[in-house]
Formats: C-alpha cells, structure tokens, sequence
C-alpha cells in the first residue's frame, strides 16, 4: 500500500511483488526490532555458563541467547541494577558467539527475535511496513524518490516510537513509584 501497489494476501503468492517481499520480510524485520527497545520484544534470561577456553579466573564465558537480536544489558546474580560489562566474542570451538564477563551468574536483557505477529505493537507494524516499503520501493517502481521519501516516513515512525516508549516507560515508573509510596 505505501507504494501504490495491488497488495498481496500471502507471502506465498507465486507473483513478483510476494516473490520480492519474501527476499526482504526476514532480513527488515529483525533490522527493525534491532533499531528500538521495543517493549514486545524485551526478555531477560538467565545465561547458560560454557566451558571456558584459557583465560583469565575472573572471567566467565556463556553462550549467547539463540533468539537475541540486541544484547542490551548484563547483569549479576539476576540483579538488574548490578550491570557488569560484557564482551561479545567468537570461539572456534563453539558455534556462535559468547559473552564474556566477570559475574558468575549472569543475566542478559536483550531484544529477542520475535516471529508472532500478533505480538507486534502498532507502532513497529508502523516502522516495519515502511522499511520495508522502503526497501521495495525501487525494485517493484523503479523510483528512487518515491524510496526517499518512503524511507524519511520510516525514520519519522521510529522517532515517534521512541519518543512513545519513553513517555510510556516514564509514566510506568511513575506509576510505580505511586503504588510503593501509597503501600
């Protein structure tokens, strides 16, 4: 629809709009969910400890979440106010990456890979279709301006988000602080 095209009903359809729309619906979704802190996709867990390779006593090594997208935090002993820094790493003897910190017992919080759409909040159906809008643009038109301006909308969504979220997350602490105050 952003681009003045027929829609389609499924990504499956056998056409060139679906066909184009498949190459890019993966690869722009977790591009989007990587871009804000977007609260549907916020998790926190509790890190898997891996063997670790030679190095330092006070280091500890575990495996990445698989379906984190943007490590934001790590944290101790489940403490989310004892944040510890952290190292994303490579081995070769382990599949993926590793985070490397001191705490023995780590927690991450991070934006997680999030696949059900009827989780999705309104404005990141917002930015998503407009990235990938923007993304189609010039393979399904062939006009650049029309990709241009596709894309600004894009950002402005995102700016939008952002600006919701903190209002939003000052007013849920706000409230917090309310209900501790009136215990």
């Amino acid at each position: 629809a952003h681009l003045g095209q027929m829609p389609i009903s499924s990504l499956e359809q056998e056409d060139e709009q679906a066909r184009r729309c498949r190459l890019f619906y993966e690869p722009v979704r977790r591009e989007v969910l990587r871009t804000h802190n977007w609260r549907f996709a916020n998790t926190q867990a509790e890190l898997a400890l891996v063997p670790a390779d030679i190095q330092a006593p006070t280091q500890y090594t575990y495996a990445y979440p698989s379906d984190c997208l943007f490590l934001r935090k790590v944290y101790a002993g489940g403490e989310a106010d004892r944040e510890v820094g952290f190292q994303e790493l490579y081995r070769k003897d382990i599949p993926g990456r590793v985070i490397v910190c001191s705490a023995p017992h780590a927690w991450a919080l991070y934006t997680r890979d999030v696949t059900d759409t009827t989780v999705f909040d309104p404005a990141f159906v917002k930015a998503f279709s407009l990235a990938l809008a923007a993304d189609l643009a010039l393979t399904l038109t062939g006009d650049i301006n029309l990709s241009q301006r596709i894309f600004q909308k894009y950002s402005l969504s995102l700016e939008e988000a952002r600006r919701s979220n903190m209002t939003e997350s000052f007013e849920i602490h706000r409230a917090k602080s309310t209900f501790v105050e009136h215990r």
